[in-house]
């Protein structure tokens, strides 16, 4: 009668013991792989396993690996955007956040290469516009060129409690600018005008440029206060070191090859693209605007944009009437994907508040884990469609 007894009670245990296991996902064939996005990246099923995922993660053997423990000289701090070893004051200084029209008559653009991060978005027609934002603006001589300011890009530039700098904009950024916290430089503004100028190489309005100390005098004289206000996240991502990659091999087949990322679906006049260096682990950006030549998206000193990190963010959208769109950048039930080091995975984004991070998760709710370097966010309109192998 005994041994009945604890042979049921050992049953029991095992039940349990299985029950556990299973909840906890442990077994490869319980994770479920993201639908990869060709033609349609659509929703991808959310993973409702919770494996452990580590970001101490042993790196694969082709990753680019740096030793970046010690910063290069005295006095320098990791920077908030790209997680870089910069100088203190730099690192204190309030970034600029720029916007840049990427069409036929504006390129080639001056010093976008520099940039820490840069937000992509469609505007009216389907061409798109850029939001540049500069952690190290202040001694740069040329900056551009720059156009007007629709309202989504300045909820972007408020994460970073960046001065807005652009030339006017239609009446609907009217509210967004008469906020008391918006803190922005405009170049149709006769009080701002000392911060802009004009080349004669272009016609207008593709001849319009900024400088850093430029910028530095009407900031003075606006009263603006080059410090951080303490309205924004001081961990704006997660980011780790160098020596330590995130290669998201801890994601096993979730993670899918992207050595090439094709955004023609989503930015059918500017079809930027982005090609893969495995020997410096870079994202090179090309693009063949409408009216232009195919080749690599260069700068007017000749360097190519690249960047360690990008992400694609769908975001609903509204049309607003003339072909103006209003992007919902507040949210909490949107998908995006991102890759880094050839390889990348579906994640879901939130942000709650106007100056509140964008913050990006895995399918297993972790806050991402970006690599030091800089940051290509492409905002994409929900419904549209990009590719990757």
């Amino acid at each position: 009668m005994r041994s009945k007894k604890n042979r049921i009670k050992l049953w029991i245990l095992l039940t349990v013991i299985l029950m556990v296991f299973t909840a906890c996902g442990l077994g490869d064939d319980d994770i479920d792989s993201p639908i990869i996005p060709d033609p349609d990246p659509g929703i991808t099923p959310m993973i409702t396993a919770l494996p452990p995922l580590s970001t101490a993660n042993p790196p694969s053997s082709d990753a680019v690996i740096e030793d970046d423990s010690v910063p290069p000289r005295e006095g320098m701090v990791r920077s908030r955007l790209t997680n870089e070893w910069v100088d203190s004051e730099v690192a204190g200084t309030r970034p600029i956040a720029v916007m840049t029209p990427n069409e036929n008559n504006a390129v080639p653009h001056y010093n976008l290469s520099k940039a820490s991060i840069i937000y992509e978005a469609n505007v009216e027609g389907r061409m798109t516009r850029m939001l540049a934002i500069y952690e190290d603006w202040t001694k740069l001589d040329k900056i551009g060129n720059i156009r007007s300011l629709r309202p989504y890009y300045a909820y972007w530039a408020f994460e970073w409690d960046a001065f807005l700098v652009h030339f006017g904009g239609p009446f609907f950024i009217n509210d967004i600018i008469d906020q008391p916290t918006t803190e922005n430089i405009d170049g149709m503004l006769g009080t701002d005008s000392a911060a802009f100028f004009r080349s004669t190489d272009r016609t207008p309005p593709h001849n319009s440029y900024t400088s850093g100390s430029g910028l530095a005098g009407v900031i003075q004289q606006k009263g603006y206060s080059l410090r951080y206000r303490e309205l924004t996240d001081d961990n704006h991502f997660l980011f780790t070191n160098k020596s330590s990659p995130n290669t998201l091999s801890q994601y096993d087949t979730a993670a899918r090859n992207a050595t090439y990322i094709d955004m023609s679906g989503c930015y059918p006049l500017t079809r930027c693209y982005f090609e893969y260096n495995e020997e410096d682990g870079l994202y090179y950006r090309s693009q063949h605007l409408s009216f232009g030549t195919d080749g690599p998206h260069m700068d007017a000193a000749g360097v190519q944009l690249t960047f360690k990190n990008v992400l694609v963010q769908y975001v609903k959208t509204e049309d607003l009437g003339e072909g103006y769109l209003a992007f919902q950048c507040h949210d909490t039930t949107r998908d995006g994907w991102f890759f880094t080091n050839g390889k990348g995975i579906h994640v879901n984004w939130e942000k709650t508040s106007d100056y509140g991070s964008t913050k990006y998760y895995d399918d297993y709710g972790n806050e991402i884990i970006l690599n030091t370097g800089k940051t290509m966010i492409c905002i994409v309109e929900e419904g549209d469609s990009f590719t990757f192998r």
